[in-house]
């Protein structure tokens, strides 16, 4: 069967999935190259007839994923279907139905990769088992990367590149506005959007919040391993921009030649840049939203939370072993743990080695030294965002903690970044989680959270224990394992003594 739904722009045709209607490649602006590159995303002109929305689109272009990694293979990150290209502003649906009397909640999901890699498109993105098991509108969306998206050319190009550094944001923003204009014809309620996702989701979603142009675009929101406090300055964006343009030997008053290169050329010099970024041990996102003082006007959570999406209710979250991705020596022993300890924590490491092993005797040193850059790089994030959200006291916020670990290479990996991505949506598809029954029951009770969430408002449901709303006198908090249950302010210790003790400089970057 293959609908036909109506738009507010034209007549798309889907396909039916056993009892879940797809629509792929949707496109929601229009194609980003030449004289739209660094432009805020332009409008998709109506058509007459009938469009086929059944393949996915171009993905925005990046550098491919390097696969030497186990990690690397496990999430899949270098399977993006489609191949790489600027007509890249489109979304993927999946839904129960097509009535428009249905009005199911719309859970919008942002791919991680940070702000340089991943896309709608990829296999941990699909929504249709989702779609099926809450009975929900799911939607993934496709936007501009790197510096395709956030390229800041204010201070070079003046006052007609002024939204550039912001670009990518705009995108998804435009995403959202379609959502409001049009999701009611797939059967979906566009006063009941979740807008949730994973590491760069997350971040992703973190900015929305602080974006009035996204204003009343989301009523809930959920942020992964990947809590934006602050988004890059101009001055940062502005010498990055600069080193870019040296690379492509343009000049500072050439701009508009930046619109005219081949995207791969483009792409090419940022590669460049990101390999020497790596070389000396820094991130490996080049570019990344801007603080454009219109479009993004606040860091996202600094000095306090937003109060533009104050009536937002959210759910905040962090793996226990989120760095292990990052860990090279799985053979690392007590010795190399206490040297990696001091890289962190300086005289104190001997302090920090043996807070950990008294929470954990038996995982291997590289697990443990994979938990203290998870309690640094993203739990340390992960509180101050919840509690800002909480002392706003205008919407509730709740946190978990995921604690069960991927079976993938034995358990080699712990409960590692990304490990509840898939199970969020209610799925087990790949290597990371896999399908066996402890998995499944992990993605009930994943996928149960954020459909209750998307309906409610509130993520409680049979599930799950009873979950109290996050407030900083008792910091209740549901552990994702086995044993689900809610711990008030688990792992205390960790987060008072990084609080109190600050990190080596560049000792947690990347």
């Amino acid at each position: 069967m293959f609908p036909v739904v109506e738009t507010a722009q034209g007549r798309l045709r889907g396909y039916l999935s056993g009892d879940v209607f797809a629509f792929k490649g949707i496109r929601y602006g229009a194609p980003t190259g030449g004289r739209n590159r660094f432009m805020p995303p332009q409008p998709v002109a109506k058509w007459s007839g009938i469009r086929d929305a059944l393949a996915y689109s171009d993905v925005s272009p990046q550098v491919p994923a390097d696969r030497r990694s186990a990690y690397g293979d496990l999430i899949m990150f270098d399977l993006q279907p489609a191949g790489p290209g600027e007509d890249c502003l489109a979304l993927n649906l999946w839904t129960p139905s097509v009535s428009q009397q249905a009005k199911a909640p719309v859970i919008v999901v942002l791919h991680g990769g940070g702000f340089y890699g991943g896309s709608g498109n990829a296999v941990g993105m699909d929504g249709e088992m989702m779609a099926r098991h809450s009975n929900s509108v799911v939607i993934a969306v496709n936007h501009r990367l790197g510096a395709f998206g956030f390229l800041h050319l204010a201070e070079q190009g003046g006052t007609s590149f002024a939204r550039s550094g912001a670009a990518g944001m705009m995108d998804i923003v435009a995403a959202l506005q379609w959502v409001q204009e049009n999701v009611s014809r797939f059967g979906g309620d566009p006063s009941r959007v979740l807008v949730y996702g994973q590491s760069g989701g997350g971040a992703k979603t973190s900015v929305l919040l602080g974006m009035p142009s996204a204003k009343g675009l989301m009523h809930r929101a959920g942020v992964m391993s990947g809590s934006a406090l602050r988004v890059m300055t101009p001055d940062v964006a502005t010498a990055r921009a600069a080193a870019l343009m040296k690379a492509l030997e343009i000049g500072p008053r050439d701009v508009r030649k930046l619109q005219q290169l081949p995207w791969l050329t483009i792409l090419e010099a940022q590669a460049g840049l990101e390999a020497a970024a790596r070389a000396k041990g820094e991130a490996p996102g080049s570019f990344a939203p801007v603080l454009d003082g219109v479009a993004i006007p606040r860091h996202p959570f600094d000095p306090d939370a937003p109060q533009i999406s104050a009536n937002v209710p959210m759910i905040v979250s962090t793996a226990l072993d989120e760095r292990a991705y990052r860990m090279s020596d799985f053979r690392m022993d007590e010795v190399k743990l206490l040297a990696f300890a001091r890289q962190r924590a300086g005289a104190k490491a001997e302090e920090v080695v043996k807070m950990y092993r008294r929470e954990d005797t038996k995982s291997p040193a590289f697990l443990i030294a994979a938990r203290i850059d998870s309690d640094l790089l993203f739990r340390r994030g992960a509180f101050v965002q919840a509690e800002m959200k909480a002392r706003l006291g205008a919407a509730p916020v709740w946190t978990y903690l995921w604690t069960w670990p991927s079976p993938a290479f034995g358990g080699r990996f712990g409960a590692v970044h990304g490990i509840d991505v898939a199970p969020s949506l209610y799925s087990v598809r790949g290597g990371l989680n896999g399908p066996n029954p402890s998995s499944m029951k992990m993605a009930e009770r994943a996928a149960s959270i954020w459909g209750a969430f998307a309906a409610t408002g509130n993520p409680n449901n049979p599930a799950l224990p009873h979950w109290p709303a996050y407030e900083q006198s008792k910091r209740a908090t549901l552990i994702l394992d086995n044993d689900t249950r809610v711990e008030n302010d688990p792992r205390a210790k960790f987060r008072d003594f990084w609080a109190t003790n600050r990190p080596a400089a560049g000792a947690t970057e990347g």
